[in-house]
Protein backbone atom coordinates (compact mmCIF):
# COMPACT_ATOMS: atom_id res chain seq x y z
CA UNK A 1 0.00 0.00 0.00
CA UNK A 2 1.07 3.44 -0.77
CA UNK A 3 1.87 5.76 2.36
CA UNK A 4 -1.34 8.48 3.42
CA UNK A 5 -2.52 10.12 6.47
CA UNK A 6 -5.05 8.83 8.85
CA UNK A 7 -7.21 10.81 10.79
CA UNK A 8 -9.74 9.59 13.63
CA UNK A 9 -12.36 12.94 14.02
CA UNK A 10 -14.19 12.50 16.95
CA UNK A 11 -17.07 14.78 15.88
CA UNK A 12 -18.96 15.66 12.24
CA UNK A 13 -17.43 19.26 12.67
CA UNK A 14 -13.96 17.79 12.47
CA UNK A 15 -15.00 15.26 9.65
CA UNK A 16 -16.06 18.35 7.47
CA UNK A 17 -13.15 20.26 8.64
CA UNK A 18 -10.53 17.40 7.61
CA UNK A 19 -12.58 16.89 4.28
CA UNK A 20 -12.95 20.70 3.44
CA UNK A 21 -8.51 20.81 4.28
CA UNK A 22 -7.80 17.98 1.90
CA UNK A 23 -10.84 18.01 -0.89
CA UNK A 24 -10.26 15.25 -3.64
CA UNK A 25 -7.50 14.03 -1.81
CA UNK A 26 -9.35 12.60 1.43
CA UNK A 27 -11.05 9.06 1.19
CA UNK A 28 -13.68 8.69 4.12
CA UNK A 29 -13.85 5.52 5.28
CA UNK A 30 -16.32 3.11 7.21
CA UNK A 31 -16.10 -0.11 7.05
CA UNK A 32 -13.63 -0.15 4.68
CA UNK A 33 -14.57 -3.33 2.67
CA UNK A 34 -14.18 -1.69 -0.64
CA UNK A 35 -11.71 1.18 0.12
CA UNK A 36 -8.73 -0.79 1.69
CA UNK A 37 -8.75 -3.18 -0.89
CA UNK A 38 -8.75 -0.47 -3.72
CA UNK A 39 -5.99 0.98 -2.29
CA UNK A 40 -4.07 -2.32 -2.32
CA UNK A 41 -4.29 -2.30 -5.56
CA UNK A 42 -3.96 0.94 -6.49
CA UNK A 43 -7.08 2.07 -8.05
CA UNK A 44 -7.43 4.37 -5.35
CA UNK A 45 -4.81 6.41 -4.41
CA UNK A 46 -5.80 8.67 -1.29
CA UNK A 47 -3.31 11.11 0.07
CA UNK A 48 -6.00 11.29 3.48
CA UNK A 49 -7.80 8.19 4.77
CA UNK A 50 -10.14 10.46 7.62
CA UNK A 51 -11.92 7.44 9.48
CA UNK A 52 -15.70 8.18 10.74
CA UNK A 53 -15.63 5.04 13.18
CA UNK A 54 -15.33 7.38 16.21
CA UNK A 55 -18.18 9.82 15.64
CA UNK A 56 -20.87 9.25 17.56
CA UNK A 57 -24.60 8.80 16.48
CA UNK A 58 -23.26 7.42 13.20
CA UNK A 59 -24.01 3.68 14.33
CA UNK A 60 -27.50 4.53 15.40
CA UNK A 61 -30.26 1.69 14.14
CA UNK A 62 -33.86 2.00 14.78
CA UNK A 63 -36.23 0.43 13.37
CA UNK A 64 -40.17 0.85 14.99
CA UNK A 65 -43.77 0.84 13.14
CA UNK A 66 -44.37 3.93 13.88
CA UNK A 67 -40.83 5.94 13.63
CA UNK A 68 -39.92 3.87 10.79
CA UNK A 69 -36.11 2.62 10.15
CA UNK A 70 -33.21 5.09 10.60
CA UNK A 71 -29.61 3.30 9.24
CA UNK A 72 -26.46 5.27 10.59
CA UNK A 73 -23.71 5.78 8.50
CA UNK A 74 -21.44 2.74 10.35
CA UNK A 75 -24.47 0.52 10.69
CA UNK A 76 -23.07 -2.74 9.21
CA UNK A 77 -25.37 -4.75 6.81
CA UNK A 78 -24.93 -7.67 8.83
CA UNK A 79 -26.98 -6.00 11.82
CA UNK A 80 -29.87 -4.77 9.24
CA UNK A 81 -29.58 -8.64 7.79
CA UNK A 82 -30.07 -10.53 11.72
CA UNK A 83 -32.63 -7.40 13.02
CA UNK A 84 -35.93 -8.99 13.57
CA UNK A 85 -37.90 -5.47 13.72
CA UNK A 86 -36.09 -4.93 9.78
CA UNK A 87 -37.28 -8.86 9.15
CA UNK A 88 -40.65 -7.67 9.84
CA UNK A 89 -41.41 -4.44 8.68
CA UNK A 90 -38.95 -4.10 5.75
CA UNK A 91 -38.17 -7.29 4.84
CA UNK A 92 -37.22 -6.45 1.15
CA UNK A 93 -34.20 -4.60 2.76
CA UNK A 94 -33.53 -7.60 5.00
CA UNK A 95 -32.88 -9.87 1.88
CA UNK A 96 -31.01 -7.51 0.05
CA UNK A 97 -28.75 -7.03 2.75
CA UNK A 98 -28.69 -10.87 2.73
CA UNK A 99 -27.54 -11.12 -0.84
CA UNK A 100 -24.32 -9.00 -0.14
CA UNK A 101 -20.58 -10.45 -0.47
CA UNK A 102 -19.98 -13.25 2.36
CA UNK A 103 -20.87 -13.11 6.26
CA UNK A 104 -17.35 -11.81 6.89
CA UNK A 105 -17.59 -8.75 4.62
CA UNK A 106 -21.50 -8.14 5.69
CA UNK A 107 -19.60 -7.83 9.35
CA UNK A 108 -17.89 -4.86 8.36
CA UNK A 109 -18.91 -3.30 5.31
CA UNK A 110 -21.91 -0.64 5.82
CA UNK A 111 -25.17 -0.28 4.15
CA UNK A 112 -24.17 3.87 3.31
CA UNK A 113 -21.61 2.88 2.26
CA UNK A 114 -23.30 0.21 -0.44
CA UNK A 115 -25.11 3.29 -1.12
CA UNK A 116 -22.61 5.53 -1.65
CA UNK A 117 -20.82 3.14 -3.83
CA UNK A 118 -23.54 3.61 -6.50
CA UNK A 119 -22.84 0.88 -8.40
CA UNK A 120 -25.69 -0.12 -11.01
CA UNK A 121 -25.71 -3.43 -9.48
CA UNK A 122 -25.72 -2.71 -5.21
CA UNK A 123 -28.38 -4.88 -4.02
CA UNK A 124 -29.12 -2.10 -1.08
CA UNK A 125 -30.43 0.02 -4.03
CA UNK A 126 -33.82 -1.08 -4.99
CA UNK A 127 -35.33 -1.90 -2.19
CA UNK A 128 -34.53 0.96 0.01
CA UNK A 129 -35.60 3.31 -3.05
CA UNK A 130 -39.11 1.06 -3.28
CA UNK A 131 -39.60 1.55 0.49
CA UNK A 132 -39.56 5.38 -0.32
CA UNK A 133 -35.75 6.51 1.69
CA UNK A 134 -34.43 9.38 2.11
CA UNK A 135 -30.69 10.20 2.51
CA UNK A 136 -29.35 12.30 4.75
CA UNK A 137 -25.81 14.50 4.38
CA UNK A 138 -24.22 17.21 5.87
CA UNK A 139 -21.69 19.76 4.60
CA UNK A 140 -20.05 22.85 5.42
CA UNK A 141 -23.21 24.37 4.47
CA UNK A 142 -25.30 22.46 6.71
CA UNK A 143 -27.39 19.49 6.43
CA UNK A 144 -29.56 18.63 3.96
CA UNK A 145 -32.04 15.74 2.40
CA UNK A 146 -32.48 14.13 -0.88
CA UNK A 147 -34.93 11.28 -1.94
CA UNK A 148 -32.41 8.30 -2.32
CA UNK A 149 -33.69 7.80 -5.74
CA UNK A 150 -32.44 11.33 -6.77
CA UNK A 151 -28.99 10.68 -4.96
CA UNK A 152 -27.36 8.32 -7.85
CA UNK A 153 -25.76 10.17 -10.94
CA UNK A 154 -24.50 7.82 -13.01
CA UNK A 155 -22.20 4.34 -12.26
CA UNK A 156 -20.51 5.24 -8.90
CA UNK A 157 -21.42 9.17 -9.22
CA UNK A 158 -23.40 10.46 -6.50
CA UNK A 159 -25.21 14.07 -5.49
CA UNK A 160 -22.59 14.28 -2.53
CA UNK A 161 -21.31 17.69 -2.73
CA UNK A 162 -17.77 18.45 -1.67
CA UNK A 163 -16.81 18.06 1.73
CA UNK A 164 -20.41 16.34 2.78
CA UNK A 165 -20.44 13.21 4.40
CA UNK A 166 -23.72 10.86 4.86
CA UNK A 167 -24.62 10.61 8.36
CA UNK A 168 -28.15 8.56 7.91
CA UNK A 169 -30.65 6.49 5.43
CA UNK A 170 -34.48 7.50 6.53
CA UNK A 171 -37.15 5.18 5.58
CA UNK A 172 -40.96 6.05 6.48
CA UNK A 173 -42.93 3.79 8.84
CA UNK A 174 -44.75 0.89 6.48
CA UNK A 175 -48.44 1.82 6.10
CA UNK A 176 -51.01 -0.88 7.06
CA UNK A 177 -51.59 -3.74 4.65
CA UNK A 178 -48.26 -3.12 2.78
CA UNK A 179 -45.99 -5.31 1.10
CA UNK A 180 -42.39 -5.37 0.25
CA UNK A 181 -40.30 -8.05 -2.19
CA UNK A 182 -36.42 -7.66 -3.24
CA UNK A 183 -35.23 -10.60 -5.83
CA UNK A 184 -31.79 -10.47 -7.18
CA UNK A 185 -30.61 -12.70 -10.10
CA UNK A 186 -26.70 -13.91 -10.72
CA UNK A 187 -24.96 -16.63 -11.87
CA UNK A 188 -24.22 -18.02 -8.78
CA UNK A 189 -25.77 -18.85 -5.70
CA UNK A 190 -23.64 -16.70 -3.22
CA UNK A 191 -21.10 -13.94 -3.31
CA UNK A 192 -22.06 -12.48 -6.71
CA UNK A 193 -22.62 -9.26 -8.24
CA UNK A 194 -26.90 -9.21 -9.55
CA UNK A 195 -27.28 -9.63 -13.06
CA UNK A 196 -30.58 -8.20 -12.19
CA UNK A 197 -32.61 -6.98 -9.15
CA UNK A 198 -36.33 -6.00 -8.74
CA UNK A 199 -37.55 -4.63 -5.88
CA UNK A 200 -41.24 -3.98 -5.39
CA UNK A 201 -43.36 -2.32 -3.21
CA UNK A 202 -46.81 -1.62 -2.42
CA UNK A 203 -50.05 -1.77 -0.59
CA UNK A 204 -53.76 -3.22 -0.21
CA UNK A 205 -56.42 -1.49 -0.64
CA UNK A 206 -59.52 -3.90 -0.87
CA UNK A 207 -58.93 -6.25 -3.51
CA UNK A 208 -56.46 -3.91 -5.67
CA UNK A 209 -52.80 -2.53 -5.50
CA UNK A 210 -52.12 1.20 -4.50
CA UNK A 211 -48.50 3.01 -3.94
CA UNK A 212 -47.13 0.90 -6.19
CA UNK A 213 -43.30 1.37 -6.36
CA UNK A 214 -41.03 -1.13 -8.89
CA UNK A 215 -37.58 -0.42 -9.02
CA UNK A 216 -34.95 -1.78 -11.60
CA UNK A 217 -31.16 -2.77 -10.75
CA UNK A 218 -28.42 -3.50 -12.71
CA UNK A 219 -30.10 -2.58 -16.28
CA UNK A 220 -29.81 0.93 -16.12
CA UNK A 221 -26.61 3.09 -15.06
CA UNK A 222 -28.52 3.80 -12.06
CA UNK A 223 -31.42 2.11 -9.99
CA UNK A 224 -34.91 3.18 -12.24
CA UNK A 225 -38.44 3.26 -11.39
CA UNK A 226 -40.46 1.28 -13.96
CA UNK A 227 -43.17 3.96 -14.09
CA UNK A 228 -45.19 2.20 -16.62
CA UNK A 229 -45.90 -0.78 -15.12
CA UNK A 230 -46.55 1.20 -11.65
CA UNK A 231 -49.31 2.95 -13.68
CA UNK A 232 -51.08 0.07 -15.14
CA UNK A 233 -50.60 -1.63 -11.80
CA UNK A 234 -52.33 0.89 -9.49
CA UNK A 235 -55.72 0.87 -8.47
CA UNK A 236 -55.60 -2.62 -10.42
CA UNK A 237 -56.73 -6.07 -9.02
CA UNK A 238 -53.06 -7.89 -9.22
CA UNK A 239 -54.48 -11.62 -10.66
CA UNK A 240 -52.20 -13.14 -13.45
CA UNK A 241 -53.31 -11.21 -16.43
CA UNK A 242 -52.01 -8.37 -14.96
CA UNK A 243 -48.86 -8.92 -13.44
CA UNK A 244 -47.74 -10.33 -16.36
CA UNK A 245 -48.59 -7.18 -18.50
CA UNK A 246 -46.83 -5.22 -15.41
CA UNK A 247 -44.04 -7.25 -16.32
CA UNK A 248 -43.86 -6.92 -19.81
CA UNK A 249 -43.79 -2.85 -19.15
CA UNK A 250 -41.05 -3.55 -16.82
CA UNK A 251 -38.82 -5.42 -19.54
CA UNK A 252 -39.67 -2.30 -22.17
CA UNK A 253 -38.65 0.19 -18.95
CA UNK A 254 -35.02 -1.31 -18.64
CA UNK A 255 -32.17 -0.28 -20.51
CA UNK A 256 -29.22 -3.16 -19.56
CA UNK A 257 -26.27 -3.81 -21.36
CA UNK A 258 -24.36 -6.70 -22.56
CA UNK A 259 -21.50 -7.73 -20.40
CA UNK A 260 -19.49 -10.41 -18.97
CA UNK A 261 -22.25 -11.46 -16.88
CA UNK A 262 -25.17 -10.97 -19.18
CA UNK A 263 -26.33 -10.19 -22.55
CA UNK A 264 -28.69 -6.97 -22.61
CA UNK A 265 -31.77 -9.39 -23.89
CA UNK A 266 -31.40 -11.95 -21.12
CA UNK A 267 -31.39 -9.07 -18.89
CA UNK A 268 -35.03 -7.71 -20.51
CA UNK A 269 -36.45 -11.29 -20.13
CA UNK A 270 -35.24 -11.45 -16.70
CA UNK A 271 -36.60 -8.15 -15.87
CA UNK A 272 -40.36 -9.30 -16.71
CA UNK A 273 -39.76 -12.67 -14.86
CA UNK A 274 -38.59 -11.37 -11.82
CA UNK A 275 -40.92 -8.12 -11.25
CA UNK A 276 -43.93 -10.75 -11.94
CA UNK A 277 -42.20 -12.87 -9.02
CA UNK A 278 -41.89 -9.79 -7.14
CA UNK A 279 -45.20 -8.10 -7.29
CA UNK A 280 -46.91 -11.25 -6.75
CA UNK A 281 -44.50 -11.96 -3.42
CA UNK A 282 -45.30 -8.45 -2.16
CA UNK A 283 -48.99 -8.77 -2.78
CA UNK A 284 -49.02 -11.94 -0.82
CA UNK A 285 -47.44 -10.30 2.02
CA UNK A 286 -49.65 -7.19 1.82
CA UNK A 287 -52.55 -10.13 2.41
CA UNK A 288 -50.65 -11.40 5.40
CA UNK A 289 -49.13 -14.05 3.99
CA UNK A 290 -45.94 -15.18 4.71
CA UNK A 291 -42.89 -15.74 2.13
Amino acid sequence: MHPFAFFQPKTLDETIALLSQHGRTADLMAGGTDLLVEIKESIRRPAVVVDIKKVPGLGDLVCDATQGLRIGALVTVRAIETSPAVQRLYPAVAQAAQEIGSIQIRNRATVVGNVCRASPSADTLPPLIACGATIEMVGPSGPRRLPLEEFFTGPGKTALGPSEIVTALVLPPPAAASGADYIKHGRRRAMELATVGVAVSLRRDGDVCRDLRIVLGAVAPTPIRACAAETALEGAVPDETTIAAAGRMAREDSRPISNVRASADYRRAMVEVLTRRAVATAWARACGETR
